[in-house]
């Protein structure tokens, strides 16, 4: 008889251990912010917040919180976790220091935001001439993806409140810049809203427009470049009359509720004017049309517009809306990109689908709940997320090649950030040693020597 032993081996462990990194995988997050100059831009626009005889810089506080959230922490006292490796993040200031900085922060108000992203503007620019070619608008266009995401809140916190859905929390409006079918996405707007805020609100949506466009170099705000792309939310006529204004130096994509007018008006399509929609890799979309409206659906609305709707077979076991029309479910968007064929434009608006993506990887990047009390702090607490966010776009864009450049937030931890090493000194020189057996360590070096022959920012 064999003795029957455990599906694992069985590891004693002991304290002691030196020379040895937990989340060493983390350098190069550390290695973008100093490749990018993000340290720098940072620390320049929070100077005038630095407390005279100050230890820790405002700026390296709030980089410290930033990188501690894009690592997976989800409040403030997260930072712990850099402070455990002095050797790989430097000195990390101590909680009650973190804390009084949000707090002054937040009393600064506007000016503070203004400041963060017109730093963030900077970087952002900087980065798209590194990236070269995977650039997301090497291309000639961006598309900003625009969309709310509800905040859930588990206490009484400044502007938490009922939402739509029946939950309780805050209701802020993301938009994100669309890096294809090749990258990820990057947050280029946050604004904070109450959990009561409409999911229409036209006022929210061209402000968070405006700051979405402060965000892009400015050769994107003009000649139709830049391509807004919302849902239904979005689909109000004082904002489509807002964007039309601006038509010269904006595209726009706009969802619209199937109101009794469209309906009428898919009624009375011919057969003949259907167009099969497509795939992305050309194919004909099984069971899927789309036709161009005309008529009184389109009075009221700005010269120029273009009214497209999809039919569709739903999946087996759907129910069907009241505005749906001969068991087929119709969804409508407006556009004003004139002479393209409306298959391509139905699957470029379908497309917005991967807005999802990147509110599933914000949701999971510090934006699960608000962690703080004041609606100031944690809009202050939006823009770090938004901080971290970015940086998990443009690390793999700037250093990750293949596959693993379209790894989300929790992969890159799984797989790359939470990877241990030995750390090792040599004279003058920190030598971060990786296991030989990690299967990803040949993913970790090849990505710092790509960082590496980055330039330095002046």
């Amino acid at each position: 008889m064999k003795k029957r032993i455990g599906s694992y081996p069985r590891v004693r462990t002991e304290g002691g251990g030196r020379g040895v990194v937990s989340q060493a995988g983390g350098v190069l997050l550390v290695e973008t912010v100093r490749r990018t100059g993000l340290d720098q831009a940072i620390s320049a626009a929070l100077a005038p917040w630095r407390r005279p005889r100050a230890v820790h810089g405002p700026g390296k506080i709030l980089l410290d919180v930033v990188l501690a959230v894009a690592l997976g922490g989800d409040c403030l006292a997260d930072v712990g976790m850099l402070r455990a490796e002095p050797a790989v993040f430097g000195p990390v200031a101590s909680d009650p220091t973190v804390s009084r900085l949000i707090s002054t922060l937040s009393s600064g108000g506007q000016r503070v935001l203004t400041a963060l992203r017109s730093a963030r503007a900077e970087v952002r620019q900087h980065v798209r001439r590194l990236a070269g070619e995977a650039a997301p608008d090497a291309g000639g266009q961006v598309i900003v993806d625009i969309d709310g995401v509800l905040v859930l809140a588990h206490s009484e916190k400044q502007d938490a409140a009922a939402t739509w859905k029946k939950t309780f929390g805050h209701h802020p409006l993301m938009g994100f810049v669309d890096h294809g079918r090749g990258g990820s996405g990057e947050p280029v707007v946050g604004l904070l809203r109450p959990g009561n805020a409409g999911s229409n609100t036209a006022a929210d949506h061209s402000e968070a427009t405006k700051l979405a466009l402060a965000q892009l170099p400015k050769r994107l705000r003009r000649g139709r470049q830049t391509l807004i792309r919302t849902d239904s939310g979005g689909g109000t006529h004082e904002f489509v009359a807002w964007l039309a204004q601006r038509g010269r130096w904006l595209s726009y994509s706009v969802g619209m509720t199937i109101t009794d007018a469209i309906h009428q008006a898919v009624l009375k399509v011919p057969a003949s004017a259907w167009t099969p929609a497509v795939e992305a890799d050309g194919e004909i979309r099984d069971g899927a049309w789309v036709a161009e409206l005309a008529g009184d659906c389109l009075t009221g609305w700005p010269k120029g517009l273009r009214l497209i709707v999809l039919k569709e077979r739903p999946h087996p076991g759907a129910q069907l809306r009241f505005t749906d029309a001969a068991g087929m479910r119709l969804t409508c968007f407006a556009t004003n990109t004139a002479d393209e064929a409306i298959a391509t434009l139905e699957l470029r608006h379908r497309q917005r689908a991967r807005a999802e993506d990147r509110i599933r990887a914000a949701r999971a990047t510090g934006l699960r709940n608000l962690p703080l009390h004041d609606a100031a702090q944690n809009q202050i607490w939006l823009e770090i997320v938004q901080i971290a966010l970015d940086l998990l776009a443009w690390m793999p864009v700037l250093a990750l090649t293949g596959k693993a450049r379209l790894w989300e937030p929790r992969r890159l931890r799984l797989r790359l950030f939470s990877t241990a090493a030995q750390l090792i000194t040599t004279g003058r020189r920190r030598i971060l040693r990786l296991a030989k057996h990690c299967p990803w360590t040949d993913v970790i070096t090849e990505a710092l020597e790509r960082l590496h022959a980055l330039p330095n920012p002046v």
